[in-house]
């Protein structure tokens, strides 16, 4: 990525915070490349919607739904904002986010922090009136303090729907107090009966995302949950609080969730579980670790319909994306696949 190898530098010579805050204004200044368009060939429909490419940006990168519009010029098919709560929060103190570069990953713990959901409201209603659209899902959590997870779920599911092509209930960062512990069986059921409610109908796709550390059994009650309740998708998964085997970095030992690289072989041996436990019933998106169209082409055999990243971006840059979407095509045809849907779960048969 020779065009991002200078601006690269200079953005990792600042703590990754001010790096990440002097991007997103980049973006909203009209500084980055202005590339949107449809890739025939990897064209998908998934949850009823057409997807003009299966890459999609991870929540995580624009909380606030600042930068929309210029995200989904960088070349991805949807992008997803948030995590956006229903209520202003500062997240957690700083320093709160380490870049493990030795590694390609980040370790964050910034606890959704965020200007809540009438600020994002607000943008993404402007956004709407110019691109009616564009496929954005919108990523929802619940504020720290808050006893009744449910109650702010729907709260937030309620405002901010009518911009989504499709909602994230966000129930496996572990950066929120006892947030995991929503991904059981009756609590994950109950948060999106609950949204389900809130929303009312027409509503858009209702997905959950889940953690990469679930164990069996919690996979399992997931699974059962996907088939009970109105859940149109998964997104497997979140960041992991292990430390892979591996890690050489000095920022390994900081506390919170890891993305990146070494995240790649956890999330797509989950990814790959959940589509057997599901019988690709339901589509499922990979995300975590994802660097390269083998990468993407590797977590669509394992079961995704659709593919995200996020911490790649930080030490390739935006040249990634169409490098992704090139190579991956070149995956598919090279193994004899016209479309994608014909690679999805190829390693389950």
């Amino acid at each position: 990525m020779k065009s991002f190898a200078l601006i690269g530098r200079l953005l990792r010579a600042l703590p990754p915070e001010a790096a990440h805050r002097l991007t997103i204004r980049a973006l909203a200044a009209g500084l980055g490349p202005r590339r949107r368009r449809i890739t025939t060939s990897l064209s998908a429909t998934v949850f009823g919607l057409e997807f003009p490419n299966p890459l999609g940006l991870a929540a995580g990168f624009d909380k606030d739904a600042e930068v929309v519009g210029p995200a989904l010029d960088l070349g991805f098919g949807f992008v997803e904002t948030g995590s956006i709560t229903p209520r202003p929060q500062p997240g957690n103190p700083k320093p709160r986010m380490f870049r493990l570069t030795a590694d390609q990953a980040v370790i964050n713990r910034l606890g959704f922090g965020g200007r809540g959901m009438e600020a994002a409201a607000e943008r993404l209603a402007a956004f709407r009136r110019r691109d009616a659209t564009a496929l954005v899902g919108i990523n929802i959590g619940k504020n720290r303090e808050t006893e009744d997870a449910a109650a702010d779920y729907a709260a937030v599911a309620r405002r901010l729907a009518p911009y989504a092509s499709y909602l994230v209930i966000n129930v496996s960062s572990p950066n929120t107090p006892g947030l995991r512990a929503l991904q059981g069986k009756d609590e994950l059921a109950r948060l999106v009966d609950a949204v389900r409610d809130a929303v009312g109908d027409p509503a858009p796709p209702v997905v959950v995302k889940i953690a990469p550390d679930l164990e069996a059994d919690d996979r399992a009650a997931v699974a059962a949950v996907t088939q009970e309740a109105e859940i149109d998708g998964l997104i497997i998964g979140n960041t992991t609080v292990s430390r892979p085997p591996g890690l050489t970095d000095p920022a390994r030992g900081e506390e919170g969730g890891l993305s990146g690289r070494p995240l790649m072989p956890l999330s797509t041996a989950v990814l790959s579980d959940m589509y057997v436990r599901t019988a690709g019933r339901i589509p499922l998106i990979g995300l975590g670790g994802v660097a390269s169209g083998g990468d993407a082409y590797v977590k669509i055999r394992a079961g995704a319909s659709l593919v995200q990243l996020y911490t790649a971006l930080v030490y390739q840059g935006p040249d990634l994306v169409p490098a992704i979407l090139e190579a991956l095509a070149e995956r598919l045809a090279a193994d004899g696949f016209s479309t994608i849907y014909e690679a999805i779960g190829a390693d389950h048969r």
